[in-house]
């Protein structure tokens, strides 16, 4: 065991550590603004820096409130807030860049991710003001199912500091969706036959999601993430977890290479910092409806499955590398064992379906005739599988992959629209936290979701997430010998982007530097 990581929990910025989804806030609501006089937005960001969530643990450290709030800048939005030179020259190049000039390594510069489809609010072009600052509002749901007034609330104060600065500071517009001064964000909901309503933790596509978040040194207060790093941590060839170093996901703090990145002079401006990519995910659910029943009947005839049902259950697992409910396929690989599981599963402990949908690794399924070696859960977290010695008849020889410990992002974020919604505004907002936003997100964005080398696929896309093209395919190895492999063509473009940018959610202590116009980098 390492020694116990402390994290300065009042010096982080809340949600984090974890997601506000899974901390009862199943609503969301992002504003974005752009810096016309630097004294203004530093006026502004004064007044919003006592508001500032943090994250202290509740109830622990303090209670927990109704509505959160938190802020993150692009790169010109430090410069419009007139961060030195010296300082800002230290930055990471992707963030200096943004997402927008990364179009050719996020795959957004082809069919419908290209950025004339991305929200107006996003476009970037000559004349158009750039987006600065990000206000993140998160809040709780009454019994209704309504996001609780204190969202409103919080809105109505934001926009009134942002109207205090008498044009210094401006609200974008140009958010598809009702209202266009908002990205407004939702988690699905169950009704209940009393009247109420239950967030669900899946998306439009039907699947929960977000099981498989890493797991890192100070995350969870005690010796807690030793227990929950067991399938979310570091694993090595024998088997033995552990959790991830700090500093692959918080600035300052030692990574999985030993080293402290310093991005951004003085040290007390990146440190407790993170960055994390905006990506707006519009989902194409009429596309993956109609394609998934088609693909589905093929299928069944195929491999003579029991019923239309359980192949597609089955499609969309080979696909996701899960079943609808969580349950990976190298635990539960057809149809009858994921029944099993989901038997034993309904009267199991919460820990005890933790480990069963987190705890595995890929050794025992190298030719992926289980779980699909493209399936996008296992291009995501390759685990165990890019071990030079994974193939080696001897386990003992085996050492775990550094290559992917390297990778790993934190997930954060929640689905917006409503999969009826006749216009197709409805996908997902995707917030990628990471130290190093090109070693982690754009390569698993670039290598592993946009091509298959790694997978031994060629240039096969994610079947779920890539960029189709008209001649796209999802190979299905066979399960059982004697039985064909199932070739899925023609797969749609499921998911597009629909605008974003690369952000830097700074500390409370360099929020305050910031809005007080005091980082001296020398």
């Amino acid at each position: 065991m390492s020694d116990r990581v402390e994290l300065e929990l009042g010096d982080l910025q809340g949600g984090i550590l974890s997601a506000y989804g899974k901390r009862g806030f199943p609503f969301g609501r992002f504003l974005l603004f752009h810096v016309n006089h630097p004294a203004a937005g530093r006026r502004f960001l004064e007044g919003l820096r006592p508001l500032v969530t943090a994250a202290l643990r509740w109830p622990e450290d303090v209670p927990k409130p109704a509505a959160t709030l938190n802020l993150a800048f692009t790169f010109w939005g430090l410069v419009a807030l007139e961060v030195p030179t010296r300082t800002l020259r230290s930055m990471p190049e992707a963030f200096i860049d943004g997402m927008a000039a990364r179009a050719a390594i996020l795959g957004d510069d082809v069919g419908r991710n290209l950025m004339h489809h991305w929200d107006p609010v996003w476009q970037v072009a000559p004349g158009r003001p750039r987006v600065h600052i990000l206000v993140m509002l998160n809040a709780a749901a009454d019994r209704e199912g309504r996001p609780v007034p204190e969202l409103e609330q919080l809105t109505r104060l934001v926009l009134a500091l942002a109207g205090q600065s008498e044009g210094g500071v401006v609200l974008m517009e140009g958010h598809a969706g009702a209202d266009p001064r908002f990205q407004e964000l939702a988690a699905l909901f169950a009704e209940n036959p009393d009247g109420t309503r239950t967030p669900l933790p899946t998306e439009h596509f039907g699947f929960v999601d977000a099981i498989g978040d890493p797991v890192f040194d100070g995350q969870y207060p005690g010796r807690q993430e030793w227990a929950k790093c067991i399938g979310q941590g570091a694993v090595d060839g024998q088997g033995n977890w552990r959790p991830l170093r700090t500093g692959e996901f918080i600035l300052g703090w030692p990574d999985e290479g030993q080293e402290v990145a310093t991005m951004g002079l003085p040290l007390d401006f990146s440190r407790n910092g993170t960055f994390f990519a905006y990506r707006k995910l519009h989902q194409d659910v009429a596309a993956w409806d109609t394609w998934v029943a088609a693909r589905a009947a093929e299928l069944a005839r195929l491999w003579a499955l029991p019923s239309l049902e359980a192949a597609t259950a089955t499609l969309k697992a080979k696909m996701a590398g899960r079943w609808e409910d969580g349950t990976p396929l190298v635990r539960a690989p057809d149809w009858e064992s994921w029944q099993a599981a989901r038997d034993r599963l309904a009267t199991a402990s919460r820990a005890e379906r933790l480990a069963f949908l987190t705890a595995f690794t890929f050794a025992d399924d190298p030719d992926g005739r289980c779980c699909p070696k493209t399936a996008h859960t296992r291009r995501a977290n390759p685990r165990d599988m890019l071990d030079p010695w994974y193939r080696d008849p001897d386990p003992r020889a085996r050492r775990g992959s550094i290559l992917n410990d390297r990778r790993r992002i934190l997930r954060r974020g929640l689905p917006y629209g409503h999969r009826d919604d006749p216009s197709g505004e409805h996908g997902i907002v995707l917030l990628a936290y990471c130290a190093d936003l090109s070693r982690q997100f754009e390569f698993v964005q670039q290598q592993w979701m946009g091509y298959g080398l790694d997978f031994d696929a060629g240039n096969d896309m994610c079947p779920i997430v890539g960029a189709h093209g008209p001649d796209a395919k999802f190979v299905i190895p066979a399960p059982r010998e004697g039985q064909p492999p199932f070739i899925a063509t023609r797969l749609p473009h499921f998911v597009s982007t629909r605008g974003g940018d690369y952000f830097f959610q700074p500390s409370m202590t360099a929020l305050r530097m910031i809005a007080q116009g005091m980082v001296d980098p020398t």
